[in-house]
């Protein structure tokens, strides 16, 4: 991928998860948004499922499965639009994108100069701290500079 538009594309990115960070969603109840929100607007299992075409027996089925993190989206998709509702879905990094790449730069440059580092200093060779912690910083420079395949 060309460097420029690799740039641009995590700036993007960046934008646009910036936002998401701002927002803290509401904790998901422990019955599952679904069922939450079909008491809330005090409609029966049965009325979802005439919507649904499916049974009663099946919303439960669903409504638990929601519960138990194990609703596919697919599903969740079509329940929701029985309720109403919009399906939204993101992943939000803990940190910025930039911000995992920088380390993840610097792991593979820690994993790669560890065996240099090792058979240095078996041969009474090793270089002081802020020497390694220089090349550690030049090397995970470099590897950041290139493709971000070699990253991972």
């Amino acid at each position: 991928m060309n460097k420029k538009f690799a740039e641009l594309q995590l700036h993007q990115m960046e934008l646009t998860l910036a936002r998401l960070r701002e927002i803290r969603p509401p904790t998901r109840p422990s019955s599952g948004w679904v069922k939450a929100i079909r008491e809330s607007l005090g409609m029966s299992a049965s009325a979802l499922a005439h919507k649904l075409g499916i049974t009663p027996a099946s919303v439960a089925k669903l409504e638990k499965a929601e519960a138990d993190e194990k609703i596919t989206l697919a599903s969740l998709r079509k329940l929701a639009s029985a309720l109403d509702c919009e399906l939204q879905y993101n992943l939000v990094p803990r940190k910025s994108l930039e911000e995992i790449l920088e380390d993840r730069a610097t792991l593979v440059a820690h994993e790669r100069l560890r065996p240099i580092s090792h058979s240095m200093s078996l041969e009474d060779q090793s270089v002081d701290k802020s020497a390694s912690e220089k090349q550690l910083q030049l090397l995970a420079k470099e590897i950041l500079d290139g493709p971000r395949r070699n990253l991972w």
